[in-house]
């Protein structure tokens, strides 16, 4: 991982490969942003001037090398676009500056140091500028043949080492800023490391022991349920999608615990290994990336490890529903009729609508213990891509508050989210002759469908809200910002910051 610390020293003096500063669309043309006074300086004040010649215009993300004035212990300037100027008095947006400073740290694979020069205002920037770097900085590189030595494609390893300018290291917000930014940033890539496992090395089995491996270096309790524990327990739900596969499910739930926590959250995750549609076969050309079916997990585990290390005063436990969907003689049929951990028995007319059975099943084991609100998080549907895209979640919710709490929560950290409803109509097209319900619906508003099922399985009297974030989990296009190709880890700082509001007793 990047390494971050805080400089007061000024840039020109610093050794490092290179110094970045951000440059910003202006009126008249790119403006230098603050933060590169000095740097500015160096150029006679003619930066600005400089880096249009060259092609600069400050947009959003793009990048403009330049060699370092005479004097300056980096060989390198890099400017970095911030799109438009903010109106006077106003300083940038942290996600404006997250996403010039993950795109800066993509580009500066291979560099041991990196001085930040960019727009500082309060401890706030400082935090959206090192999860930026440390976001920007992630590569998965374990599988290539120097994935031993941390190396990229290229032979290069990524950032080493970020100094960012602009906050005095000593004051205690920006040192909590910037252990936040280290916390979430990691925790947010361990996410994407596992999505960008393998399923032949990520099964549930091994899934759960990473887990319990996280668990015990971060003091939190985990309980892992196997086979014959779901069994013993009842949870149709989670065998039924599993058993057409040699790999058993599991069912893990990590529980950490604060001394000093009033409230209590649950978050579910679903956990597809590697989603084959089960009888219900994918078609080809849909079973390439489906090993990130499992990336609903994946956030749920990373969020409770980051709450563990940031010392959040509150309760989170999260459920992390495991299982691999594969065609096979033993496998769950259309028409089978599974009954599920809460009684209620469900006709499944697709195999391929099984995140909503391994989450229905976790989701009533997280309501037995009566948590003040469960968030359940799942790439669930390919209607929720069809209607917001590659870029942005689904909320849907049994509370409008809660649903509204979660956006703004979400848009704060820099994910596009958007409130979708569960229209009650939409509920009749379940209805199933032989079982208390179908695990399908209505074709048309099927994201909406699956979010009504899940409801079903929400204890009586506790807030919910569910993420299907089907869309933006897994980036099969370029990377761009701090989104790298392949895992996202989309939803883990949604979960975190949900965590924060709750704990300081600020969720709206």
């Amino acid at each position: 991982m990047t390494a971050l610390t805080l400089s007061t020293a000024a840039a020109p003096g610093l050794r490092a490969d290179a110094i970045v500063i951000g440059v910003a669309k202006g009126a008249k043309g790119p403006i230098v942003a603050p933060g590169a006074e000095a740097v500015d300086k160096a150029y006679d004040g003619r930066l600005a001037g400089i880096l249009e010649t060259l092609g600069a215009s400050g947009a959003e993300g793009e990048l403009t090398k330049l060699p370092a004035p005479a004097g300056f212990k980096a060989p390198l300037v890099l400017a970095v676009g911030l799109g438009q100027e903010p109106e006077k008095d106003a300083g940038f947006d942290p996600e404006a500056l997250r996403k010039a400073a993950g795109s800066a740290a993509r580009s500066l694979t291979g560099a041991k140091k990196a001085v930040f020069a960019l727009p500082v205002t309060d401890a706030a920037d400082i935090g959206a500028i090192g999860e930026g770097v440390v976001l920007g900085a992630y590569s998965f590189d374990a599988y290539k043949h120097n994935g031993d030595d941390a190396k990229a494609k290229n032979g290069k390893a990524p950032l080493a080492e970020a100094a960012l300018l602009g906050g005095k290291p000593r004051d205690a917000a920006n040192k909590a800023a910037l252990l936040r930014a280290a916390a979430v940033g990691e925790e947010l890539n361990r996410a994407r490391d596992l999505i960008n496992m393998p399923p032949n090395d990520l099964d549930p089995e091994a899934f759960a022991a990473l887990a319990q491996t996280a668990a015990k270096e971060h003091g939190i309790k985990v309980q892992v349920l196997d086979e014959k524990a779901l069994a013993k327990g009842g949870y149709g739900g989670i065998l039924g999608v599993g058993s057409g596969s040699a790999s058993a499910p599991r069912l893990v739930k990590l529980s950490y615990t604060s001394s000093k926590a009033k409230k209590n959250l649950a978050f579910v995750g679903k956990g597809i290994t590697y989603d084959s549609g089960g009888i219900s076969l994918k078609p080809a050309g849909h079973n390439e990336t489906m090993k990130c079916d499992m990336s609903g997990a994946a956030a749920v585990f990373a969020a409770v490890v980051a709450a563990a290390r940031l010392g959040l005063e509150v309760n989170v436990t999260g459920w992390l529903a495991l299982a691999e969907n594969m065609p096979s003689g033993s496998a769950t049929r259309p028409g089978d009729v599974l009954r599920m951990y809460s009684g209620k028995t469900v006709e499944v007319l697709n195999t391929d609508a099984e995140g909503r059975l391994v989450l229905a099943d976790a989701l009533w084991a997280a309501s037995a213990e009566k948590p003040d609100a469960i968030v359940d998080v799942a790439t669930l549907t390919g209607a929720m891509m069809l209607a917001l895209g590659s870029r942005t979640f689904g909320i849907m919710a049994n509370d409008d508050a809660f649903r509204s709490a979660l956006h703004e929560a979400a848009e704060e950290v820099g994910e596009p989210a958007w409130p979708m409803p569960l229209p009650e109509h939409l509920r009749k097209g379940m209805d199933s002759s032989v079982a208390d319900i179908a695990n399908m619906g209505e074709r048309m508003g099927g994201g909406l469908v699956a979010g009504l099922f899940l409801r079903e399985f929400v204890g009586e009297g506790i807030t919910w809200a569910h993420l299907d974030i089907a869309g933006p989990a897994f980036n099969e296009g370029g990377p761009f910002g701090y989104t790298p190709k392949g895992g996202t880890g989309t939803a883990v700082r949604t979960l975190v910051r949900l965590a924060e509001l709750t704990a300081s007793g600020d969720l709206g």
